[in-house]
């Protein structure tokens, strides 16, 4: 059974872009994955600010990602990029932590206006993490329904999230393939 981590960026405990990850981490166990979920806000301040690589919390993150085999990443836009809490969290992870794994960047936001910020502020920091970095899906606030168990009320959007989600799952199973090989 493939392994799949799923690391929330988002600082808000009424977050959109929680549960549009907690809806794809639904989908892929329908699918067969085991999905584990990790968020920022399981972190104490105190390890983030004091750089605390040896945080009890971080290393399980580490051993998780570790064990995967692929890893969604998903982020709120803040000023036209990821949040700070999650560069903090990623800061203290291994430099190579992605290295053959699939990644999947997901980030939501209040407009379309920053679409953008998956291709040049996210995908950049998991390429220097080592990530085999898919192209991502980009939510639009507008498109969620918080209160929803099904949380994307766009079909377009669904689709395109489903399709991302396939993409892993394939990009996994051929990773999987040649390491047998």
């Amino acid at each position: 059974m493939s392994r799949i981590v799923i690391l929330s960026g988002s600082p808000s405990v009424q977050s959109g872009t929680d549960k549009v990850l907690r809806y794809a981490g639904g989908i892929l166990q329908e699918d067969g994955m085991e999905v584990r979920f990790h968020s920022v806000r399981d972190f104490a301040a105190e390890t983030l600010v004091s750089a605390n690589f040896k945080d009890v919390q971080i290393g399980e993150l580490v051993a998780d990602i570790e064990a995967a085999d692929g890893v969604i990443v998903g982020s709120p836009v803040y000023k036209a990029s990821y949040t700070g809490v999650l560069k903090a969290v990623l800061d203290l992870l291994p430099e190579s932590i992605l290295k053959n794994k699939v990644v999947l960047p997901i980030m939501s936001g209040g407009s379309s206006g920053h679409v953008l910020a998956i291709d040049f502020a996210l995908k950049p920091l998991l390429g220097v993490l080592k990530g085999e970095v898919l192209q991502g899906v980009y939510v639009v606030d507008a498109q969620l329904d918080k209160g929803a168990v099904m949380p994307i009320r766009d079909v377009l959007l669904d689709e395109r999230l489903r399709g991302q989600l396939t993409e892993l799952v394939v990009a996994v199973g051929r990773r999987e393939i040649g390491q047998i090989s």
